[in-house]
């Protein structure tokens, strides 16, 4: 794994599985948050778990506190955005994409 430099300028990301339709990525993030009127729309689906500081992740409907352990699942196309991360230690997030037919959709 990539060391995690301190402070952390930029949001980290690391793909640490990538196999068929399955890709394992690590993400550290501090204070990082999506530009503003930015959303994700993503063609694969993504599970994601916190496991190291917290998140907030903002939908079209409803916003999402995440501290450790917590975990959400995303379905593709289901509009989303990083609103918050925390500023004073990293946000170690592991993101898992996968699609359920294998082609990505």
């Amino acid at each position: 794994m990539t060391h995690v430099p301190d402070p952390l300028r930029a949001e980290l990301t690391e793909i640490l599985v990538s196999a068929g339709s399955i890709r394992i990525e690590r993400i550290v993030s501090q204070g990082q948050a999506s530009p503003e009127g930015f959303w994700y729309d993503q063609q694969e689906h993504e599970w994601v778990v916190i496991v190291q500081g917290a998140a907030r992740l903002q939908f079209e409907d409803e916003i999402v506190e995440l501290k450790p352990g917590d975990f959400v699942n995303i379905p593709a196309h289901r509009k989303h955005r990083v609103e918050w991360t925390t500023p004073d230690e990293p946000t170690i997030w592991f993101a898992v994409f996968y699609a359920t037919d294998g082609k990505g959709h």
